[in-house]
């Protein structure tokens, strides 16, 4: 059985894109700073493959490739927010009576956070090309440790930002708690996801001499 390298490129930042948009409501603690409890989405594990995959194609192939494959991501945030909103609306049949409360809450929320993800994807992932397609043509070839992060850390900037505003921001609740919480949120999160860019930075050149192959 023979897979095409980039149709497995593109299927892994497909399944990263489903993962953080079906399971990233659930936020998970970190530690204590002062009164603000610091916690990150479990989305943390993914995001940053999508960055690196982002620097991968764009490196390869050109920064139009890369976002046609970012305008394909959007395609299906937009699919799955219908898809949630479409499902949830549905009546049940007698037999899931029982697990309707469930169901709608579950992907209620994954409207939700479909809808924020989407805004923000949008933002830092042209964002990520630019940047990094700007650096490359000041620097060259050269540096590609340097390019890939720092268009991996202002892209996941707005991206967390943006994302953790859109998704989280609890209305009702009085805005000194929001911004507490938020912060909680934005910073570890931001930290985390540009920890993880350095971290994997081998793996752009790894994938990059991967698929040149």
């Amino acid at each position: 059985m023979k897979i095409q390298k980039f149709d497995l490129l593109v299927s892994l930042y497909v399944f990263c894109i489903m993962v953080a948009e079906l399971m990233g409501g659930k936020t998970i603690p970190l530690l204590k700073v002062g009164s603000i409890n610091l916690s990150a989405s479990v989305a943390i594990f993914v995001i940053p493959l999508l960055f690196t995959i982002n620097d991968v194609i764009t490196e390869v192939y050109g920064p139009e490739r890369t976002r046609s494959v970012i305008r394909s991501g959007l395609l299906m945030i937009f699919l799955v927010l219908l898809a949630s909103l479409f499902f949830t609306w549905l009546p049940p049949s007698g037999r899931f009576a029982a697990s309707e409360s469930a169901y709608d809450t579950i992907f209620g929320l994954s409207a939700r956070i479909t809808a924020a993800s989407l805004t923000a994807f949008a933002l830092a992932e042209f964002l990520d090309v630019a940047v990094f397609v700007r650096l490359k043509k000041k620097m060259g070839k050269k540096a590609l440790w340097f390019r890939n992060n720092v268009s991996n850390f202002a892209a996941q900037f707005v991206d967390t930002v943006v994302f953790m505003t859109l998704a989280f921001y609890a209305f009702g609740t009085p805005v000194g708690e929001n911004v507490s919480f938020l912060v909680g949120l934005i910073l570890p999160y931001w930290l985390l996801k540009c920890a993880l860019s350095v971290i994997e930075t081998p793996l752009v050149y790894l994938g990059i001499r991967w698929l040149k192959k």
